[in-house]
């Protein structure tokens, strides 16, 4: 395979931080294998991770071979980089479980199984960890590094000069477990290159120094910028929390929407991290957006092209429709075909009400149901002149005066979408 300037791909995508000298100029020379650690503490990556995962993606794309480390021994143990306190360590059996639930999402942007000669690699640190005794371990790694040195990493020194309980013996020393690591995969799989967050760097630095120290090479390390959202606030988050890449913890539609929400900014910035789309294809789309910004072109290409690579294109179009819902035109069919973790989604916040199933099955009047039996509506009178101005609709479609809901109108045999004009909505749950 031809080789591709994978850190000359990296500078026009915004994705350099820091760079150690001649990197560009090693990995041109034939086709090198360099490593990302993925923390292991959860059994589905998010989207702050899509940026490690990114690297590895353009690095296999530019004919080089790309390992996925799992931290399953640093996931005892707790990064200190960022993080004001200690985070909780998992058992072996958990471990490994959400070392296979990581794979399979890195599977959806990188090649396990082609049988290539860069083929991607998972491994886990916890295999050549877990039979290294401490005493080994000071002895053989633990000279080679000085407290002096350890000391001298922005993530210790942030941690012990701030108010608080300063960072226990465990954290510390795990610079000194990520840099064997590097090591480790310098001997066994000829890694000379470990990437990163730009607050891994110190991290990686050790690695470098253990693989010169020791391993008697040369090491060399690449992070990328911690991505900000342009007002500030963090990328990756929501107000209910992380963005996962799993569809059950966070659902395409709501995958989806992340995306296409985006400011115009931060739209021009993600489509050339996050996507595969070229240089000449993105500087297109971008003159292209800015003829008619209202059209949101960068937002929906970035959404569209995101949710088929993490999830599918089943998934997109589902996402796609479940959006046009509360904006565009959809249909009673399009609207039952919602599964209920989308329905809930989509129609988050709207104002519920719970009536007997037995009511529904003989026959719920529509002025019942927006009035005496919910409270959508203050009065009967209300409902009925509603009714008269043609402005209710039930799952998307207008009734009059004498409708009766009925089982057949229940979206997933639990849920009806009564609407009042364009923009108010009440769901009856059914129980």
């Amino acid at each position: 395979m031809e080789l591709i300037n994978f850190v000359e791909e990296l500078q026009w995508r915004g994705m350099i931080h820091d760079v150690m000298p001649d990197t560009d100029k090693h990995l041109m020379e034939k086709m090198r294998t360099a490593y990302v650690g993925f923390d292991p503490t959860a059994d589905s990556l998010h989207i702050g991770n899509l940026v490690p995962i990114m690297l590895l993606a353009f690095y296999q794309r530019s004919g080089h071979k790309p390992i996925a480390l799992v931290g399953g021994a640093t996931g005892m143990i707790g990064d200190p980089s960022g993080k004001s306190n200690e985070r909780n360590l998992l058992d072996e059996k958990t471990l490994r479980y959400n070392q296979e639930c990581v794979r399979k999402q890195l599977a959806q942007f990188l090649d396990f199984t082609s049988g290539s000669e860069n083929e991607a690699v998972m491994v886990n640190n916890y295999d050549w960890m877990k039979n290294f005794s401490f005493l080994e371990f000071i002895r053989d790694v633990g000279k080679h590094i000085t407290v002096n040195y350890m000391m001298a990493k922005d993530s210790v020194k942030s941690r012990l000069t701030n108010e608080g309980e300063g960072m226990s013996f465990t954290e510390f020393t795990y610079q000194m477990v990520q840099g064997y690591d590097f090591l480790h995969l310098y001997r066994t799989h000829d890694c000379t290159l470990e990437m990163g967050g730009s607050d891994q760097w110190g991290n990686i630095t050790t690695g470098t120094e253990l693989v010169r120290r020791i391993g008697d090479g040369k090491g060399y390390a690449l992070t990328c910028p911690l991505i900000t959202k342009s007002d500030g606030s963090k990328f990756g988050k929501s107000e209910g929390g992380n963005i996962w890449l799993d569809a059950n913890r966070t659902s395409p539609y709501k995958f989806y929407q992340y995306w296409i929400n985006t400011s115009d900014e931060d739209a021009e910035k993600y489509i050339k991290i996050f996507t595969f789309l070229d240089k000449e294809t993105i500087d297109a789309l971008v003159l292209e957006h800015k003829k008619a910004p209202h059209m949101r072109l960068l937002q929906k290409q970035l959404a569209d092209e995101v949710t088929v690579t993490v999830h599918n294109e089943e998934a997109l179009e589902k996402a796609i429709k479940a959006s046009n819902m509360l904006f565009g035109k959809s249909t009673s069919e399009d609207l039952k075909n919602l599964d209920t973790s989308t329905f809930l989604d989509v129609f988050e916040g709207v104002t519920q009400a719970e009536v007997l199933k037995s009511e529904i099955e003989s026959g719920l009047d529509i002025i019942g149901a927006l009035a005496e039996k919910t409270n959508f509506l203050k009065s009967n009178g209300e409902a009925r002149r509603a009714l008269k101005e043609n402005s209710v609709a039930v799952n998307k479609e207008k009734v009059s005066e004498g409708f009766k809901i009925t089982t057949s109108d229940l979206i997933n045999d639990q849920f009806v979408l009564l609407q009042r004009g364009k923009k108010t909505y009440f769901i009856i749950k059914v129980v």
